[in-house]
């Protein structure tokens, strides 16, 4: 594995800290694309990753 993607695994952790569920899942994904991206690096400069690792949020508010 490359430091390039233990440094992104970092800050993913380091961002939803809580989330350990979401670092196991995103580190699989990771993983397994990571050869391609290598080999693809434009999709690393559109941001792909960062897209990809984005947890979903659910706001819930009542109106009254």
């Amino acid at each position: 594995m490359t430091s390039g993607l233990e440094s992104f695994l970092q800050q993913i952790k380091r961002r939803d800290p809580e989330q350990a569920a979401f670092h196991q899942a995103s580190e699989e994904v990771l993983r397994s694309l990571w050869p391609f991206l290598k080999l693809q690096p434009k999709y690393q400069s559109m941001g792909l990753l960062e897209r990809l690792v984005e947890p979903e949020r659910v706001i819930q508010f009542r109106i009254a």
